[in-house]
């Protein structure tokens, strides 16, 4: 695809090339990141960064770098960059002509009249990079050198010299193995060719530098392990395949591995395909597992909140796999017996489960069933939100919500300042309260048809769901504003105007009368749509901050005081349809449209967590991000229907 291409003067020009992003990310949980120019500008950025169990599940970063060096009649042409300080050495980036990523990331560079190519492919099933290099053109053989940069360490941190590491390997077929610190698995490194000789001259590179950690304000030097170099002699036509795994792997078949990967990968010929490709980069099967990644590369596997809301876009709209839906909830809901039924500082995150049960039967998942089988869970959620259970919420006498810790905030918008939370959002929630209402109607329902004939559940919570009706809209509504406060607390309703009141009309059963839906869909669209996601807070208030840039503290005064999320077209498009109609089928094309056009930018191919609230709205956070790219996939699937219809 065209936007995945990039020419000789977007590569060379560095701060073009350093914020565009390519990654690539299997099932084990590995993942290979880096720029498209191969300079790591991330303390996140490697070409093998693993899961391991014996560590906790944490992922650590094994393999950071390798650079290649061309010998061509007797001169050394070194083609890796590296960032020191305030300079660049070696600058080879210079030699680089072209980028593509179809179906792979594939970098060409050209030495004098020697023309040469690598090709970079993550294996989808094993603890494995392979890296294949080309000598296209050439007037005669060159000597291809390649130096691995080893770092063995957890991806959040950083490692520096120290007389723990142990700097030489041990001998296997076509290669070595490493392991610099007793506790962790053996890194293999091999190559296809059985001519290639491997020279052990260790040492530590010093004082290497990750810009946009510097950029930030965090600790962004760190020293890695250059082991010595592999050397292969490569006439024109001829390639090599270097491997770095958790295994040790028959070099004769490198080659056939390599090709067969990149089948894998598949061909992409639509923005669908896409989309879908990176649902898939986000659904890890580690251990026989099957989870939810929330964002490529730092974000965590399994979250609750973030699991939730991404499974049916991922699993249904994204591979049409109720299968997997189910495995993935089934994993969640057995990992997560603290947050869904004891305590959590995300209260609205459990009650999210009702709202995917209603997608997933909506799909057409037989309901009966999905009550059988979940019914349990959702009535056990709803118990825990009553009196004397959970610390940090409970139910009122009004039958809402009040959710208060001191210093915690206790919803998805969760970004603290020096240990104070920047939005702590105490008292009733407007978005918490919907899903509240909205799961006890849920649970209602389904009681009344698959539950016993005389079912003291349902006459139970029908009071509740009576009392929570009676007084959700006295206490969120405001006339004069036309739409929802975001939290009432004890000083009275707070009228910034954020997004959580979406969900108080997308919910199936909203606690709202029918005819308030355009008024706050009204509002919402004034201050809140733009093209590229939800503003998280409307530019009009004080707080409103439009670009998430500069240091820690910067960005997380933005965060959610002005940012731009895409997740939250789900809840807007599915209310703006059922408002309007197929008259919204144009206006909801052109919110995702914009989305494509961005790929070429940050993640190249993926979709970003977060974008700038203000024009050109820069993409920023995760560059792969699992709720985004479920939001686009929903939003795609409703496009569908209504087309359709």
């Amino acid at each position: 695809m065209a936007f995945l291409k990039f020419n000789k003067s977007e590569l060379v020009n560095l701060s073009y090339s350093l914020k565009r992003e390519i990654l690539g990310a299997n099932k084990t949980g590995a993942y290979c990141n880096t720029s498209i120019v191969t300079c790591n500008t991330r303390r996140y950025h490697g070409l093998l960064a693993v899961t391991l169990d014996r560590f906790g599940g944490d992922k650590f970063l094994l393999l950071s770098d390798l650079d290649e060096t061309l010998v061509v009649n007797g001169k050394q042409f070194n083609l890796g960059i590296h960032c020191y300080g305030d300079s660049y050495e070696p600058r080879g980036h210079k030699y680089v002509v072209d980028f593509s990523a179809d179906p792979v990331p594939q970098i060409t560079c050209k030495v004098g009249d020697t023309l040469f190519r690598k090709t970079l492919v993550l294996a989808p099933d094993r603890d494995q990079v392979l890296v294949k290099f080309e000598v296209l053109e050439a007037p005669g053989a060159v000597t291809l050198q390649l130096r691995p940069y080893l770092a063995f360490r957890n991806i959040h941190d950083l490692t520096h010299c120290n007389p723990d590491a142990n700097l030489y390997g041990s001998p296997v077929q076509n290669g070595m193995a490493f392991r610099l610190y007793a506790n962790f698995p053996d890194l293999n490194l091999q190559v296809s060719d059985a001519r290639a000789k491997f020279t052990a001259n260790p040492y530590w590179n010093y004082g290497i530098t990750y810009s946009d950690e510097y950029r930030r304000g965090f600790d962004c030097r760190e020293d890695l392990v250059v082991p010595g170099w592999f050397e292969s002699r490569l006439k024109p036509g001829d390639a090599l395949v270097f491997s770095a795994s958790l295994l040790q792997e028959d070099p004769a078949g490198l080659k056939r591995r390599f090709t067969a990967c990149v089948k894998t990968a598949g061909e992409i010929t639509s923005y669908r395909d896409q989309l879908r490709r990176c649902a898939d980069q986000l659904i890890t099967n580690h251990n026989g597992r099957k989870k939810i990644n929330a964002g490529l590369s730092w974000l965590y596997t399994g979250l609750l909140r973030e699991t939730l809301i991404a499974l049916p876009g991922l699993t249904l709209y994204g591979m049409n796999d109720p299968k997997q839906f189910e495995e993935i909830l089934d994993n969640l809901i057995a990992d997560e017996q603290e947050r869904l039924f004891r305590r959590t500082t995300q209260v609205e995150a459990p009650l999210y489960l009702a709202g995917i049960l209603q997608e997933y039967i909506a799909y057409g998942a037989d309901e009966k069933q999905v009550w059988q089988k979940y019914g349990g869970v959702v009535r056990g959620i709803l118990e825990s939100y009553l009196p004397g259970e959970r610390a940090e919420v409970a139910m009122q006498p009004n039958g809402l919500l009040w959710a208060q810790k001191d210093g915690v905030a206790l919803s998805w918008m969760n970004a603290y300042i020096d240990g104070r939370a920047v939005t702590e959002r105490a008292g009733y929630q407007v978005e918490t309260n919907a899903f509240w209402y909205n799961s006890i109607c849920f649970a209602i329902e389904m009681e009344s048809k698959y539950g016993p004939r005389k079912n003291s559940f349902v006459t139970k919570w029908e009071a509740i769901r009576d009392l929570v009706r009676r007084n959700y809209q006295p206490t969120f509504w405001n006339p004069q504003r036309g739409c929802l406060a975001d939290y009432v607390d004890n000083f009275g309703q707070n009228m910034d105007i954020r997004p959580n009141q979406i969900y108080a009309i997308s919910v199936k059963y909203s606690p709202l009368d029918e005819e308030l839906a355009p008024s706050i869909l009204r509002v919402v669209n004034n201050e809140l749509v733009t093209a590229r996601g939800i503003r998280s807070l409307s530019p009009r208030d004080a707080k409103y901050k439009a670009v998430y840039e500069g240091s820690q503290r910067d960005r997380d005064l933005a965060y959610h005081q002005g940012c731009s999320f895409p997740f939250l077209l789900a809840p807007y498009a599915d209310i703006s349809f059922r408002v309007n109609g197929a008259a919204f089928w144009k206006r909801a094309e052109w919110l995702i449209e914009g989305f494509y056009d961005d790929l070429g930018k940050h993640g190249v191919g993926a979709f970003s967590e977060l974008y700038d609230g203000d024009p050109p709205h820069e993409p920023h956070g995760a560059i792969s991000s699992a709720l985004s790219t479920a939001a686009l996939l929903t939003v795609e699937h409703m496009l569908d229907q209504y087309k359709e219809a």
